[in-house]
């Protein structure tokens, strides 16, 4: 279960459901959280899990997914929000 405190970062969904969708969380907390939602996410996931979510998801910023491959030691190429098709996609949706 997802403590309350964290409960403002997920305004968009039901927050009773959450443990079933860890990497969400993950990205979320991530993205959006503070550094005691990054200990927390550091706490309650393996590292795995945690990787998976870089992986698997595009949500990340570039600059969030950055500071994670570092920390993480994850290679850039494994992480699909930084790959180039993704990034050109990106841009062209918001060309800011």
């Amino acid at each position: 279960m997802i403590p309350s405190v964290f409960n403002k970062y997920f305004w968009d969904v039901d927050v009773k459901n959450l443990s079933r969708k860890p990497l969400f969380v993950i990205q979320r907390l991530l993205e959006k959280g503070d550094l005691k939602s990054a200990s927390w996410v550091m706490k309650n996931y393996d590292k795995k899990t945690i990787e998976k979510a870089f992986t698997t998801l595009r949500d990340f910023s570039p600059k969030v997914a950055n500071f994670w491959k570092l920390f993480l030691n994850i290679p850039e190429d494994k992480i699909v929000c930084l790959q180039k098709p993704y990034q050109k996609m990106r841009k062209s949706h918001w060309p800011y």
